[in-house]
């Protein structure tokens, strides 16, 4: 019975240690918002958006990972298809600091330890804590009041493959859902600038990354599999 235990006990710390291995690396894009100024449209990477992230593979289908991006946020009425914003003439401004930490499924097994060639497509979620500036319009153009803090849920798909031993590339792109409606200065929180708010004060603001991220893979795959 002791015997038996100890070669359970060897199983389940072999599959929970196959495939821990650590990517560190960083992400280079783009960026763009949807909310109450400027065009709509989903993927519009307009500003440059760049950043480092982390990952812990717990195995071939799912890892821990965590990231930190930068970027600016613009948007300009006279880029907008709708009449209304193109004669309104709003410009904006703003600046995404973003903490993120979540868990990455990979569609297809993904093992680094593979000598040969490995590709996968994934998905990401998790929760982002992001910092940006409080604005306000006046005069078409946005002005800052002061900086702050708000959350998103991030939901990310993209693909990524080998390059070599130790280098992963990938393409993602991931829309944030935030907690705030005041990306782009429609919706100030300044009590003494509510004159100032505009458009659908009901809906929240989006922006999204686009981009390539390239990671570098270390770390071991020890398994102490107990044997006869």
């Amino acid at each position: 019975m002791k015997r038996f235990l100890l070669n359970i006990i060897g199983v389940l710390f072999c599959i929970t240690s196959f495939g821990q291995i650590h990517e560190l690396g960083v992400f280079v894009g783009g960026s763009n918002y949807i909310g109450d100024v400027g065009n709509s449209h989903y993927l519009s990477p307009d500003d440059m958006a760049f950043g480092v992230l982390y990952k812990w593979n717990k195995s071939t289908r799912h890892s821990w990972r965590f990231s930190y991006k930068m970027a600016s946020i613009t948007a300009k009425d006279i880029e907008s298809s709708a009449p209304n914003r193109k004669y309104r003439g709003f410009d904006i401004k703003n600046n995404i600091k973003e903490l993120s930490a979540g868990l990455e499924f990979n569609f297809l097994d993904f093992d680094l330890h593979q000598s040969d060639y490995v590709f996968t497509p994934y998905v990401y979620s998790g929760i982002s804590a992001f910092v940006y500036d409080e604005i306000f319009i006046i005069d078409k153009e946005s002005k800052t009041d002061y900086q702050d803090y708000s959350f998103a849920i991030p939901m990310i798909v993209g693909i990524k493959s080998k390059l070599s031993n130790n280098l992963v590339i990938g393409l993602e792109t991931g829309a944030r859902y935030t907690f705030t409606d005041n990306i782009d200065g429609s919706n100030p929180k300044n009590k003494n600038l509510e004159e100032l708010k505009f458009g659908n004060l009901n809906n929240k603001d989006w922006y999204i990354f686009t981009g390539f991220t390239l990671t570098y893979t270390f770390g071991k795959n020890p398994c102490f599999c107990a044997h006869e």
